[in-house]
């Protein structure tokens, strides 16, 4: 845990793991519902193939300026000039508006955007943004849950909503009751405040866009935005998935991330072990997902 603002309050919750030689990690920015710990499978898989990986939980923040200024003090305390960021949706949005905030001296070498979003007003909740901190843990649950999916599920589906509704209640009612209300609050209303990415501050970043084909909290709509705003993005394409691929379909998710962070291999912006290197063993597994994708599709 890390306190990096005047405030001690403020506090950053992460797990580092991998090579500390690394100068250059794949850090993670978790959803509204989520703990650091919701990317244990990428943490466990990535540092096991020579990755250094960062899951972030940060702390209260009810303003994106105020995010990306906390943000930028806690690479300055971790000595990293520049990192790869992987947001699952209000993550996804807040690595967007940091790139953004230091376009003028980039911190942000390239963008994993999962479930993500470029403009908060897709929520139809701008209005209400500023009324989250008065509201009871019980209502913010339940506006969190809400968008959850329900229906039958596949079992590792319905494993990842039950590991994500578990951190909804941890943070709702941890030990001190004020600070889970505090959290869902602040998240909720960065993830509502009226904001939009500018995209002309960040478009020379590499970016991969993830995202998935069956039921979502994301729309069709908020989809296309995205694909406008980056229109020479990756697009990593999961068939299912729902809110969090990450948890349920780990194995394709960890791939699309190996296949980004491939462009960056034998720079000093790798996130890998040089010695952990095998282009051409994940040339083999580009190809058979490339294939098996194909294959489903006819």
């Amino acid at each position: 845990q890390i306190i990096v603002d005047d405030d001690d309050s403020k506090v950053w919750s992460l797990y580092d793991a991998g090579p500390r030689s690394i100068r250059c990690p794949l850090i993670f920015l978790p959803p509204v519902s989520g703990t650091a710990d919701v990317f244990f499978q990428q943490i466990l898989a990535l540092t096991g193939w020579g990755y250094r990986v960062i899951a972030l939980q940060y702390p209260v923040y009810w303003d994106h300026l105020e995010f990306c200024d906390g943000f930028r003090k806690l690479l300055d305390h971790l000595q990293l000039d520049k990192v790869h960021l992987f947001g699952a949706s209000l993550g996804g949005f807040l690595a967007q508006k940091f790139a953004e905030y230091t376009h003028k001296s980039p911190r942000v070498q390239s963008l994993i955007l999962c479930n993500s979003f470029s403009d908060t007003s897709i929520f139809n909740q701008t209005w209400t943004a500023n009324s989250f901190w008065l509201m009871p843990a019980f209502m913010l649950k339940k506006i969190v849950l809400g968008n959850f999916a329900s229906g039958p599920l596949d079992p590792e589906m319905a494993d990842g909503i039950d590991f994500m509704v578990d951190r909804v209640v941890f943070l709702s009612t941890g030990k001190l009751e004020s600070l889970g209300q505090s959290e869902l609050a602040s998240r909720l209303t960065l993830n509502c405040q009226n904001s939009y990415v500018e995209p002309h501050k960040i478009r020379d970043i590499p970016v991969t866009i993830m995202d998935v084909f069956d039921q979502s909290a994301l729309s069709t709509e908020a989809k296309e935005e995205m694909y406008k705003l980056y229109p020479n993005a990756r697009r990593a394409h999961l068939k299912t998935g729902g809110n969090f691929p990450y948890l349920c379909r780990s194995a394709e998710v960890n791939l699309y991330i190996q296949i980004h962070l491939l462009q960056f291999h034998g720079t000093r912006y790798a996130a890998i072990d040089p010695s952990m290197v095998s282009a051409e063993e994940l040339e083999v597994q580009k190809i058979s997902l490339h294939a098996s994708n194909e294959q489903e599709e006819q």
